[in-house]
């Protein structure tokens, strides 16, 4: 019997796969402790079922609209580029999984569809390419319904026709979405539902809370798993 030589040092460990979040006030988590985040809460939920992946780095703002979001992620990629501290994603590093929830403010403001869907058309493109050009490792989230909240009721907003916009807006990206093969989990009825429910918003009676974006991530988490298995 021949012995079998091995050959090599021990295997290195495994490194946590790296989660890249790009998005607006859902994202950021207006309101909430960091915790309770939607990205967050996915991340822990996903180590949970034993997939490695570690806290999502975090690039969103509070009232940041699509062209927003673009413009931080132009001046995070300069900073990499000239070599100094990134204050956001490196565009040399590898992200293994990227989100984007984006386009309430472009609605709140009255920007139009055709201008969200160029906006969209763009932060689609580059998450794909944070993702090493893996659009399997992105997910979109649909924009919620910010129409059924006690603060769309003191603004004198219709809620029917925020309603419409952002359907419209929701249908534009789920097809952006379905063109280039990323996945998209729509929580918008899930909004709608639990919008002004008791628990689901933060104090400011507009943004969600830990609990609300914790029914998110139950939407999530199986779409997630799949692109991450």
């Amino acid at each position: 019997m021949t012995a079998v030589r091995m050959t090599g040092g021990p295997l290195p460990p495994l490194r946590a796969l790296r989660y890249l979040a790009l998005g607006d006030s859902y994202t950021i988590g207006e309101g909430v402790e960091p915790a309770g985040r939607w990205p967050v809460q996915l991340a822990h939920a996903l180590r949970a079922e034993g997939v490695m992946l570690g806290d999502p780095k975090i690039v969103a703002a509070t009232g940041w609209t699509t062209d927003e979001l673009a413009a931080a992620l132009d001046a995070f990629d300069a900073s990499a580029i000239t070599g100094q501290t990134p204050a956001g994603p490196d565009p040399s590093s590898d992200w293994d999984f990227v989100s984007l929830l984006i386009g309430v403010n472009d609605q709140y403001r009255g920007r139009g569809l055709d201008a969200y869907r160029a906006g969209f058309a763009g932060l689609l493109a580059r998450a794909i390419g944070y993702a090493r050009g893996r659009a399997d490792r992105v997910l979109v989230l649909s924009i919620p319904d910010w129409g059924v909240t006690p603060f769309a009721l003191r603004e004198g907003r219709d809620g029917a026709q925020v309603a419409r916009e952002l359907d419209a807006c929701n249908a534009s990206a789920r097809e952006a979405c379905g063109r280039h093969g990323v996945a998209f989990v729509d929580v918008t009825a899930t909004s709608r539902e639990l919008g002004a429910a008791p628990g689901m918003l933060a104090d400011d009676g507009l943004h969600p809370s830990a609990a609300m974006y914790a029914a998110w991530v139950r939407l999530a988490l199986p779409v997630a798993r799949g692109l991450l298995s």
